[in-house]
């Protein structure tokens, strides 16, 4: 099929249309910016390609033959749909949906919870939203966006980090009033604590940490899991701050430690460098900046180390 579209005369057909509404060649040159010679060697070549005259002159009338009119609507059908089709493509540089890709758990309580602000400024936008650890292929996939947690340097990519992360302990506030604040290092194996993917409780505590290597309680390998089992009272969790920041200011849940440790990883926007330079995207980008830079960042205090950052006690992909 492309070989034949290879061989359409397009510039002759679309200057044949413009001969056939005016009737007239100098008429149809004005409007197309070009001589009435070269007009006159458009049709000319669209007719050596048909074999068939398509246009009577006689003087400065011009009239359609009988294969001309039976050829004019069939072109202009097929000039409105490319038309149409064009069309669309300009607007949807302004509106229209945007494929966006994140973690599931960032989905759920950062950004879901925004999303109506996003629909208040920006109407024109439409998010269809995969949620997944697994890298985007832009290459290969429809997704005009993606929200990765990782430590930066997408080669190729236009890129912009949206967040810093950290990671809290938190507990339910009943667990927390019967068994108190955690304690630095040692008494840890005494209470009820729940394991998650982003650090150990080994990792934790400063100190000697000898004796935490084997510490009881349930794994959970997915962080909004974690969030409600840890709100739901069954123990005491690490969550990365963009999760818990919602429930503690809720109440569902209570800071456990003064201890606040930065993430080795942050969040970005990532997308093709070719899709920044549309509106929607762009507008998209901006809107996430401007809510990342009115979140608040978690408490400082005495028991937090700058210095000292987080992680990964478990194998994992440095870039999400």
């Amino acid at each position: 099929m492309s070989s034949a579209y290879d061989r359409l005369p397009l510039n002759a057909l679309r200057v044949f249309e413009a001969v056939a509404a005016r009737l007239n060649f100098g008429e149809a040159a004005e409007a197309l910016h070009v001589t009435p010679a070269a007009v006159s060697q458009q049709i000319k070549s669209l007719e050596d390609y048909l074999q068939t005259p398509l246009l009577r002159r006689n003087g400065r009338n011009v009239q359609l033959t009988p294969e001309g009119a039976r050829l004019l609507p069939g072109i202009r059908r097929g000039l409105d749909e490319l038309e149409a089709a064009l069309q669309s493509l300009r607007q949807e540089r302004h509106t229209g949906t945007i494929d966006v890709s994140t973690l599931a758990s960032f989905l759920q309580k950062w950004l879901m919870p925004r999303l109506g602000d996003l629909r208040a400024r920006h109407p024109e936008i439409e998010l269809r939203i995969h949620s997944s650890p697994e890298l985007v292929d832009f290459a290969r996939t429809d997704f005009h966006a993606a929200i990765r947690f990782g430590a930066g340097g997408y080669e190729g990519l236009h890129s912009q980090k949206l967040l810093d992360e950290s990671l809290v302990a938190v507990a339910a506030p009943a667990l927390l009033a019967k068994y108190g604040p955690l304690p630095n290092a040692g008494g840890l194996a005494k209470l009820p604590l729940l394991h998650g993917t982003e650090i150990d409780w080994v990792n934790w505590c400063a100190g000697d940490t000898s004796s935490l290597q084997a510490l009881p309680g349930a794994y959970i390998d997915d962080s909004a899991s974690l969030l409600t089992a840890v709100a739901e009272g069954l123990g005491f969790g690490i969550l990365r701050w963009t999760l818990a920041a919602s429930e503690l200011q809720a109440g569902r849940l209570a800071l456990a430690s003064d201890t606040v440790l930065p993430h080795q990883f942050a969040y970005y926007f990532v997308c093709p460098q070719s899709y920044i330079a549309l509106p929607k995207v762009a507008g998209l980008r901006d809107w996430l900046l401007q809510q990342a830079a009115a979140f608040s960042a978690p408490p400082r205090s005495a028991g937090s180390d700058p210095q000292r950052r987080a992680k990964h006690s478990r194998p994992g992909p440095a870039v999400r």
